[in-house]
């Protein structure tokens, strides 16, 4: 197994599925970075060499590339301003409902319910 940021990658798969498994990598950036680094897609992580291995880890450790820890850190700041600010996406965000325009009068079940537990909290307040 291969080790890349943190991430064992699967020996049976090919490399360009194996690489997804890196967080805010997809198959398309996956397959550009092999094409940077003359890798065929098609290989098998089993067969890669330590010389194909060192390459990866280099373009991805050096490159412009936001993965892994620092894109969670990226989103969550991002979350955290819009609550901040109290803009609607940053209300939905803090009460956990749907934000990007989705219904939520026939699905999102699970964000019904926090509506319901969040207005009953509300009332037990006042009455109290």
């Amino acid at each position: 197994m291969v080790r890349i940021l943190g991430v064992n990658l699967l020996n049976q798969k090919k490399i360009y599925i194996a690489l997804t498994a890196i967080y805010g990598i997809g198959i398309i950036t996956s397959k550009k970075i092999l094409k940077d680094v003359k890798i065929d897609e098609n290989k098998k992580v089993i067969d890669l060499t330590e010389k194909d291995i060192s390459a990866l880890r280099d373009i991805l450790e050096s490159e412009n590339y936001k993965l892994e820890g620092d894109l969670r850190r990226l989103i969550s700041q991002n979350i955290k301003r819009l609550k901040e600010i109290g803009c609607f996406r940053g209300r939905r965000h803090s009460r956990h409902l749907p934000v990007r325009g989705q219904r939520t009068r026939t699905n999102s079940k699970t964000a019904h319910r926090n509506i319901i537990r969040f207005k009953d909290d509300n009332d037990e307040n006042e009455n109290t």
